[in-house]
């Protein structure tokens, strides 16, 4: 039995891996006390504890484990999950990171966007609140009905806050509103993925995979297909458990 911890800024996801069978899979909210929730999570005696994400050394040292990079956990949890996969495209509450597999899903070359929230979860979540939605997943949702038209210039998260009120007093559409700040989004992520050479099958990993107006626009940009797995935020978790399996087959 292996597990594998993804402490991420806004989730923990938890996979245990019994051979190479999912048997236990869950999501949690980080909170205010992350150490705590782990507690609740890691209930029983495994052969190894992996973790990933940013809290992964106080996981480590709180349950004697392994830690993994997330670039490496995504990477075995998206070749695990497709066959495949040549890149990941990782979005989540606070980072966006880009990675290249070769055929044999080693990583061979990534970048990350981590000094900034632009195009993020975070971005996102505050676009939303702007427009005034109670939950980002209503954004995506009336993006998707936006008909173009509108334009957002700054990739701030403040600036395009401002421009996105200033177009609803403008007397924009709401949808189209967001449509803008959708495609703002897609641009960055479209910008690392060509800066880096993707190569397809790419995979979409993250919460903000779950954002179907993102997946849509990211898609058409491109020009390919995107993969994007049946719970994106676990990912990171299952590749830490993976690369617990593996550790102990060496």
């Amino acid at each position: 039995m292996y597990a594998g911890l993804d402490m991420g800024s806004r989730t923990i996801g938890f996979v245990v891996l019994s051979g190479d069978r999912i048997v236990v899979s869950k999501l949690e909210d980080t909170g205010f006390e992350p150490i705590k929730t782990a507690k609740k999570l890691l209930t029983k005696d495994y052969d190894e504890i992996v973790a990933t994400g940013y809290g992964r050394h106080a996981v480590a040292a709180e349950f004697s484990g392994r830690v993994v990079t997330e670039i490496k956990a995504h990477a075995l949890g998206a070749a695990f999950l497709f066959n495949g996969a040549r890149t990941v495209l990782d979005i989540g509450g606070q980072d966006t990171k880009v990675i290249l597999m070769n055929e044999k899903a080693s990583v061979i070359d990534f970048q990350m966007n981590d000094k900034c929230s632009a195009g993020t979860g975070k971005f996102l979540e505050v676009m939303s609140e702007a427009m005034g939605h109670t939950h980002v997943s209503e954004f995506g949702k009336e993006a998707l009905r936006g008909s173009g038209g509108v334009k957002i210039s700054s990739m701030c998260t403040v600036f395009a806050e401002s421009e996105a009120v200033s177009l609803v007093h403008r007397g924009a559409k709401r949808e189209d509103i967001g449509l803008a700040l959708h495609s703002s989004a897609v641009d960055k992520a479209a910008g690392m993925l060509k800066r880096i050479g993707f190569k397809t099958p790419l995979v979409f990993t993250g919460g903000v995979a779950k954002n179907p107006c993102i997946v849509k626009l990211l898609s058409e940009r491109l020009g390919v297909e995107i993969y994007v797995p049946r719970e994106p935020q676990l990912v990171g978790a299952l590749g830490a458990a993976l690369s617990g399996s593996s550790h102990q087959l060496q």
